[in-house]
C-alpha cells in the first residue's frame, strides 16, 4: 500500500494553478519582448527560475519567479544615468508592466519588479546575459550596484542528479517542502533543493529506488538533514551562490526522523498510514476507511467553526517563530508551559493561559493569527472551536482552562499575504 500511497501524495503535491501561472508568465514576456526587443515571442528571452523553474515547487506555491534578458544596449543607456541606476531600471521595466496590468499592485522591489497578483506574485528579475551565461542584474538597495547570478547551472545540475537518481530528486524535494510547510521548519525552497541535492548526490544507492523504498528513503532524508550544522549557509548546486539558512530545521527534522521510522516499525498498513500523514499534513492521502469516517465526521460536526490556514493563505514557512504559554492560577504565575511539558505534561482546570510569541525572525511588517484548537468529547458536546483569529499587534492570546482534552494553539505569521512562519503549543488539560 505504501507505493500507492507515495504515488498520489506526490500527485497531490503537483501545482494545480500551472496553466494560470503559465498565461501570466507568457503574457510578461510578451509585453517586455515588444517593448525591449521588437518582437511578439511570449516565450525568448525568459527563463523560469526558482522553485517554479526547478520544477521543485507544489501547490500554493506564492513566490513565482522569472527571469528577463534584456539588450545590452539598455544595459547601456542606463549606465550613462546619474544616481541610483539600479533603481531607476527596475522602475522602467515596472511602468512598463503597468500598462499589462494597470489595476495590479506592481514594485520595484530591491532586486526584482514584483506582480501581486490574488493568491500569488511574480517576480520579475532584469538581468543581461554574459558571454559565460551568468546574469547580470541590478540591486537597487543602498546607493545601487550589479550583483550576478547563475540560475541555467542550477537548474542543469538539479535536473543532472533527478535523471540519475530515477527522478527522485524532485519528488523529494516537493515531500520535504509539505513537510516544513506542515511543521513551521524554517527552510527556503532553495535549502531544500540544496540539500536533497547534496542528499542525492552523495548517496548514489538511491539511484534506481521506486515508491516502494520511499518509506525508508524519506526517514534516510530526515536523518540527513537533522544532522546537518548550524551554519550561515550552503552553496547552492551548480553555482556555488550561498544559500542563507533562516531558522532552525535540525529539531524538526530529528523529530520527523523519529516518526518515520514509527511507521516503518508499524505492523498495520493504516497506523502506517497515520502517521506519514502526520508527517506531511494534507496533502498525503487518507486511507479509504480514513476518508469515509472523516466524511461522516465532517457531516456530524455542524457545529465545528474550525478553520485552516491552508485555505486562507498560502502557505510557505521561510522563517521561524517560537510560542511559550504563562499558567496563572489566581492571578500568580505557576510556571511557563513550554519548558515543564516533560515533567508536568497535564495542566489542571481553571488556570489562566497567556500564549506569547517569544522569537520571531520574518522581518516586519507581519500579523499574526492564532487558533485556539480544542478536542475531546467536552469540546464536541459544546462546539469545537478553531477560528483564525488576529491579535491586533499584541503577539499574545489568553485563554482558561475550562474543560479536559487535549488541545493545541496554533500560531501564524502572515506576510504579504502569506503564512511565513508558524509554531504549535499542546495544551492537555486534565479533569482534575
Amino acid at each position: 500500500m505504501s507505493v500507492a500511497l507515495f504515488e498520489q501524495f506526490r500527485k497531490n503535491l503537483a501545482v494545480k494553478n500551472a496553466e494560470e501561472i503559465s498565461s501570466r508568465y507568457l503574457s510578461i514576456t510578451k509585453r517586455l519582448n515588444k517593448d525591449y526587443w521588437d518582437t511578439e515571442s511570449d516565450y525568448q528571452h525568459c527563463l523560469q527560475v526558482g522553485s517554479y523553474g526547478r520544477r521543485t515547487a507544489i501547490h500554493g506555491v506564492s513566490d513565482l519567479d522569472m527571469a528577463f534578458e534584456l539588450p545590452w544596449s539598455v544595459h547601456d543607456r542606463i549606465c550613462k544615468l546619474q544616481g541610483n541606476r539600479q533603481k531607476k531600471l527596475l522602475e522602467e521595466v515596472r511602468d512598463k508592466l503597468k500598462v499589462l496590468y494597470p489595476n495590479t499592485p506592481i514594485r520595484a522591489d530591491g532586486q526584482v519588479v514584483t506582480v501581486d497578483f490574488k493568491n500569488y506574485r511574480v517576480e520579475v528579475l532584469p538581468a543581461f546575459v554574459e558571454e559565460d551565461g551568468r546574469y547580470k542584474y541590478p540591486d537597487a538597495n543602498d546607493d545601487g550596484c550589479w550583483k550576478w547570478c547563475h540560475p541555467r547551472d542550477e537548474i542543469d545540475a538539479v535536473q543532472k542528479v533527478h535523471d540519475r537518481s530515477n527522478r527522485n530528486l524532485k519528488r523529494v524535494c516537493k515531500m520535504v517542502r509539505a513537510w516544513k510547510n506542515k511543521h513551521g521548519a524554517a527552510m527556503s525552497g532553495m535549502l531544500i533543493d540544496t540539500l536533497c541535492y547534496n542528499f542525492f548526490y552523495d548517496n548514489e544507492g538511491y539511484d534506481n529506488k521506486s515508491y516502494a523504498s520511499y518509506p525508508l528513503l524519506i526517514k534516510d532524508v530526515f536523518t540527513y538533514l537533522s544532522e546537518q550544522p548550524d551554519q550561515v549557509y550552503w552553496k547552492a548546486p551548480g553555482s556555488d551562490d550561498r544559500v542563507y539558512s533562516t531558522g532552525r530545521f535540525q529539531a524538526k527534522a530529528k523529530k520527523a526522523e523519529k516518526k518515520a521510522q514509527e511507521a516503518l516499525d508499524a505492523e498495520e498498513e493504516k497506523d502506517k498510514q497515520k502517521i506519514w500523514k502526520k508527517i506531511f499534513g494534507r496533502h498525503f492521502p487518507a486511507s479509504a476507511a480514513a476518508s469515509a469516517s472523516a466524511s461522516v465526521v465532517k457531516a456530524a460536526a455542524v457545529r465545528s467553526t474550525e478553520e485552516f490556514i491552508e485555505d486562507k493563505y498560502p502557505v510557505d514557512i521561510r522563517y521561524e517563530v517560537s510560542i511559550e504559554c504563562d499558567v496563572l492560577y489566581r492571578g500568580a504565575r505557576e510556571h511557563v508551559y513550554r519548558f515543564m511539558e516533560a515533567t508536568f505534561p497535564w495542566l489542571q482546570l481553571d488556570r489562566k493561559l497567556t500564549f506569547r510569541v517569544v522569537e520571531c525572525n520574518v522581518p516586519r511588517p507581519y500579523d499574526i493569527l492564532w487558533k485556539v484548537r480544542n478536542r475531546g468529547p467536552f469540546a464536541e458536546a459544546r462546539g469545537i472551536r478553531g477560528q483564525l483569529l488576529n491579535d491586533n499587534g499584541s503577539e499574545r492570546r489568553t485563554e482558561t482552562t475550562s474543560f479536559p482534552g487535549r488541545h493545541y494553539v496554533e500560531c501564524y505569521v502572515i506576510k504579504s499575504g502569506v503564512c511565513v512562519a508558524r509554531d504549535r503549543l499542546l495544551v492537555p488539560i486534565s479533569e482534575t
